[in-house]
């Protein structure tokens, strides 16, 4: 049995007929029960849940470079939630009922900051890889002291390797060493900045190449 507390306009915890009342993180909410479905897994439903599977695949192994990059958007809802909600609504390519992360669009970090200029990944040196861009310190919104967040991710063995305190905007390169074990696996490389009072850019996909 539900009970409604406040009046008629207060907060609703339990079931009244076929609403169900509840709160999350302080904010009440309503909804209604859903009717049986003789079919739960409709076309839609079906595919939809592969959506969310690809996001979640992929994000998974990048969440600790999420939870600085959508730091900002952890209002009532984890940087992680929100981090997916992009992914969910930007990044997402394929044919129905086979999805993918279309990884050049999947944003790991959004914010304000002025992004990186003319970044690029290379994979000369075994075990390690080079990255490289264009000091726009002197550009609105940008400082030299920014320091640059680095990501190589690896969907072979479904892992990332990170730096989230590299190298200055200033410096316009950095190297990330990689494990040995990637050689010959194609990684992807993203890149953003950070400043030092916690402001971050949009992240920037660098491209995939193949480690030595």
């Amino acid at each position: 049995m539900g009970k409604i507390s406040q009046g008629i306009l207060g907060g609703l915890s339990g079931k009244v007929g076929n609403v169900i009342g509840a709160s999350w993180k302080g904010i009440d909410y309503l909804r209604i029960k859903p009717s049986s479905v003789a079919n739960p897994r409709t076309p839609g439903q079906v595919n939809q849940r592969n959506k969310f599977t690809a996001s979640l695949e992929f994000l998974q192994p990048n969440k600790d470079f999420i939870n600085v990059g959508y730091k900002s958007f952890a209002i009532k809802k984890t940087a992680f939630n929100a981090a997916m909600s992009e992914i969910l609504g930007t990044a997402i390519t394929g044919t129905a009922p086979n999805f993918t992360v279309d990884y050049a669009n999947a944003l790991l970090s959004k914010g304000t900051l002025a992004g990186v200029l003319n970044p690029t990944a290379s994979y000369t040196t075994a075990g390690q890889v080079n990255f490289n861009w264009t000091d726009n310190s002197t550009g609105i919104n940008a400082n030299s002291t920014d320091r640059s967040m680095l990501l190589v991710y690896n969907p072979i063995k479904n892992e990332s390797v990170m730096f989230l305190n590299s190298a200055e905007r200033e410096e316009g390169m950095a190297v990330l060493a990689i494990p040995s074990t990637y050689a010959g696996d194609t990684l992807h490389t993203y890149m953003a900045f950070i400043s030092l009072d916690g402001k971050v850019s949009n992240s920037v996909y660098l491209g995939s190449g193949t480690a030595n």
